[in-house]
């Protein structure tokens, strides 16, 4: 990708629960998005939402906090995003995939040696 300049910004709305061949979806996606050389990709987890049933998902009551909503965001090349496109929509069963235009300001890497731990 660009180190700046303007790119897509894909958004997919999912259920912490949801599941892809034994495995958390966000996680299955993740990995997708790293194997075709997405510039990047960060897993949100939220506190509370709903989605098209309107079934509240939320940490205030235990019973509903085992499915929280999870936000996946990726971006990269217009061309990249929507190349993935297809595959992410197979994956995802309830939830929803946005696309928003965005400007890259800076996309690096810090290039110092990093201690081993």
């Amino acid at each position: 990708m660009q180190t700046s300049g303007t790119a897509l910004l894909v958004r997919v709305y999912l259920g912490e629960a949801d599941r892809w061949h034994g495995k958390p979806l966000y996680q299955a996606m993740v990995e997708r998005l790293r194997e075709r050389g997405l510039a990047g990709a960060t897993v949100l987890r939220g506190i509370e939402g709903f989605g098209a049933r309107q079934h509240l998902h939320t940490t205030r009551l235990l019973s509903l906090s085992e499915d929280l909503p999870i936000v996946i965001e990726a971006v990269d090349t217009e061309q990249k995003i929507r190349a993935i496109l297809p595959e992410l929509d197979r994956m995802l069963g309830d939830g929803m995939i946005t696309l928003e235009a965005v400007e890259v300001v800076a996309y690096r890497a810090d290039q110092r040696p990093r201690p081993h731990s």
